[in-house]
């Protein structure tokens, strides 16, 4: 089938303009002088017949056109990109995650080497940083995030549900007035009171909670520290869970009340929409699934 398109190169400096917004920038990255990207993105707009920019003093804004374009472009060179790497051999070996410290922590660190086991020609990478990864320019094959997986360019699966409930040692649980209902727990210590989910669970239970409530007054930032102050007999910490199912089974956490809410940020397994056929993402995706499926669902 024939193609009528303009030259790879116009179309490869066409992105980047777009993508940084700028021509100076975007020279930079393809090492060509500012003059040469604009005379390409002028003879692109000639072609196409429309402006694909809107030029201002300092920078440059995509049209409705270039925007489409734009989008198209990024996604047909990111899946030739693909293709080539792994024609030669590059992405088949490592396979780099960036996955939220409380999942990698709590869930993934006990199960990622049924993962290797399956593959063992892959070398997992694992950065377990609590920032937001940019999925088009960062090394990063596959990242879990928490929200509510309506990124752009990303496919999305979601893994575990955004769920809280009380959780505290037997020892701490002994102590919790029986007749006070869930009021009880504001005479406890509280692990990170002034986080958002205890509001939400108290006024879920009906209880009004004061200003200026008593607990451990540090916010720790993660369910695993939480966690951790809770297994210690130190605390009362809202927990998801689906990540302490196993601590609740054997008894080592107690969950004081059936009443467990729900958050909009549930846990997501994300990747470019673009590089969705790469083997080893797609090995990943089926390994993690068919885990969740066989884990607990509170």
């Amino acid at each position: 089938m024939f193609r009528t398109l303009p030259p790879l190169a116009t179309i490869r400096v066409f992105e980047a303009a777009a993508r940084h917004g700028n021509f100076t920038r975007a020279a930079a990255e393809l090492g060509m002088t500012q003059a040469s990207v604009s005379y390409q993105i002028k003879i692109l707009e000639e072609r196409v017949g429309s402006p694909l920019f809107v030029r201002r003093p300092r920078d440059v804004a995509l049209t409705g056109v270039g925007e489409g374009l734009a989008r198209a472009s990024g996604e047909a060179l990111d899946r030739l990109a693909t293709a080539f790497a792994e024609a030669k051999g590059q992405t088949a070996g490592v396979l780099s995650l960036s996955v939220f410290q409380t999942f990698a922590s709590v869930w993934l660190v006990e199960r990622i080497g049924s993962f290797q086991v399956e593959h063992p020609g892959l070398a997992v990478r694992l950065d377990t940083s609590d920032a937001v990864v940019d999925l088009a320019h960062a090394d990063v094959d596959i990242a879990i995030r928490a929200g509510q997986g309506d990124w752009a360019g990303l496919t999305c699966h979601r893994l575990v549900p955004g769920r809280f409930t009380p959780m505290m040692s037997p020892t701490l649980a002994a102590r919790l007035d029986p007749e006070a209902g869930p009021a009880g727990l504001l005479h406890l210590p509280l692990v990170s009171p002034d986080y958002r989910w205890w509001a939400l669970w108290f006024a879920a239970a009906g209880v009004h909670l004061p200003a200026g409530t008593g607990g451990i007054g540090s916010d720790l930032g993660t369910q695993d520290l939480e966690a951790r102050v809770a297994l210690a007999g130190q605390g009362v910490a809202m927990l998801n869970p689906i990540f302490f199912a196993a601590e609740l089974a054997a008894g080592r956490l107690v969950q004081p009340f059936d009443l467990v809410c729900a958050d909009s940020h549930d846990y997501w397994l994300c990747y470019r929409t673009a590089r969705r056929t790469a083997p080893k993402i797609q090995a990943f995706r089926d390994w993690i699934l068919r885990e969740i499926a066989a884990g607990p669902k509170t």
